[in-house]
C-alpha cells in the first residue's frame, strides 16, 4: 500500500490509479500495531510522525482543530511521510454519540481530520495509518473509500510468531542453553506480544535480583573474612535460568480474553461479508451488451477510453 507508490510511481501513472491514502490496523492490544507502522516507514525510508489521539484534544475552543491542521502540515513538509494515529477510537468515534462532550469538540476533530484527508494531494506522498482496539465504534465516514479504506486485522501471534517474539526480547540477554523457548511459546497460547515481553522482563528481573543479593552476600563475607578477597569467585548468576522463567510464569496472565478474540474475529468476518463479491464474474462473449466506446487508436481489442474532458465527470 505504501511501498509501491513510493518506489513505483510510474506504474500508478500508467494504470491511472490514485494511491491509497491510508489504512487502519485493528486488533487486540499489545500485538504490535505501532511497531508494524514504524517498520513500514523504515522499510520505505519515509519519515514517521506518531500521534496519540488524546494528545489532539484540548479544552479550548478551536484549538483541537488547529492541532489537527498543524499535524497534517508537518506531514506534508516531511513527505514522504507516514502519519500514524494511535488510539484512533479516542478521537474518531461515531459522531453524535459523544455524550458529555463539551461543545462537540470530538465531532469537530473528526470533521477536521476528514477535511485534511480529502484535501491531501497524492503528490505529497503522505500515508496515514490508524490503529485501534475498538474498530466497532470508529465513525464510518473515516473508513469510506478514499480515506482509511484498507482495514487490516492484526491478530494474536501464533506459536511460530511467539517463538520469534521471545527470541527478539532475549536477544541481548544471556539465557541458559536448557531454556526451551519453543516449549514456552507452545504453553503461552493466547498471549499477546506485550504479555510475552512481560514474561521475559520478569525473568530478567528475577535473575538481576538474585545476582544483586549474591553480590551483597559476598561483600558481607569479605568484610568478616578479608582473606577471602584473594580468592576469585565465579559469577553465581551468569545466565537467566529455567527456574527464573518458571517463577515468571507463575505471575503470567493473558491480557486478551477468548471473548475479546471472538469479537474481533466476528468483526473481521462481518467486514469481509459486507465488502466482498467473490462470486462476481463478467458474462462470457458479448452477452453483456455493448462495451465501452473505443478510441481511434485502439488495437487488439483493448478498451481505450477517451481522454477528452477527463476533469468533467458529467461531460
Amino acid at each position: 500500500l505504501l511501498q509501491y507508490p513510493v518506489e513505483h510511481p510510474d506504474k500508478f501513472l500508467k494504470f491511472g490509479m490514485t494511491p491509497s491514502k491510508g489504512v487502519l490496523f485493528y486488533g487486540p492490544p499489545g500485538c504490535g500495531k505501532t511497531l508494524l507502522a514504524k517498520a513500514i516507514a523504515n522499510e520505505c525510508q519515509a519519515n514517521f510522525i506518531s500521534i496519540k489521539g488524546p494528545e489532539l484534544l484540548t479544552m479550548w475552543f478551536g484549538e483541537s482543530e488547529a492541532n489537527v491542521r498543524e499535524i497534517f502540515d508537518k506531514a506534508r513538509q516531511a513527505a514522504p511521510c507516514v502519519l500514524f494515529f494511535d488510539e484512533l477510537d479516542s478521537i474518531a468515534k461515531a459522531r453524535g454519540g459523544n455524550i458529555g462532550d463539551g461543545g462537540g469538540a470530538a465531532d469537530r476533530v473528526i470533521n477536521q481530520i476528514l477535511t485534511e484527508m480529502d484535501g491531501m494531494s497524492t503528490k505529497k506522498n503522505v500515508f496515514i495509518i490508524g490503529a485501534t482496539n475498538r474498530p466497532d465504534i470508529i465513525d464510518p465516514a473515516i473508513l469510506r473509500p478514499g480515506r482509511l479504506d484498507q482495514l487490516i486485522y492484526i491478530p494474536l501471534p501464533d506459536e511460530r510468531s511467539r517463538v520469534a517474539i521471545l527470541r527478539a526480547n532475549l536477544r541481548k540477554s544471556p539465557v541458559a542453553q536448557d531454556v526451551d523457548l519453543d516449549f514456552l511459546a507452545k504453553m503461552t497460547n493466547g498471549f499477546s506480544g506485550a504479555d510475552l515481553t512481560e514474561v521475559c522482563q520478569r525473568a530478567c528481573k528475577l535473575a538481576i535480583r538474585e545476582s544483586i543479593e549474591s553480590e551483597i552476600r559476598r561483600e558481607r563475607e569479605r568484610r568478616t573474612n578479608p582473606s577471602a578477597m584473594e580468592v576469585e569467585e565465579e559469577d553465581p548468576v551468569p545466565q537467566i535460568r529455567r527456574d527464573h522463567f518458571e517463577e515468571a510464569m507463575r505471575f503470567a496472565r493473558r491480557s486478551v480474553s477468548d471473548n475479546d478474540i471472538r469479537k474481533y474475529e466476528m468483526f473481521a468476518q462481518t467486514l469481509q461479508q459486507s465488502r466482498g463479491f467473490g462470486s462476481f464474474r463478467f458474462p462470457s462473449g458479448n452477452q453483456g451488451g455493448a462495451g465501452p466506446s473505443q478510441g481511434t487508436g485502439g488495437s487488439s481489442g483493448d478498451n481505450v477510453y477517451s481522454e477528452d474532458n477527463d476533469d468533467d465527470l458529467y461531460g
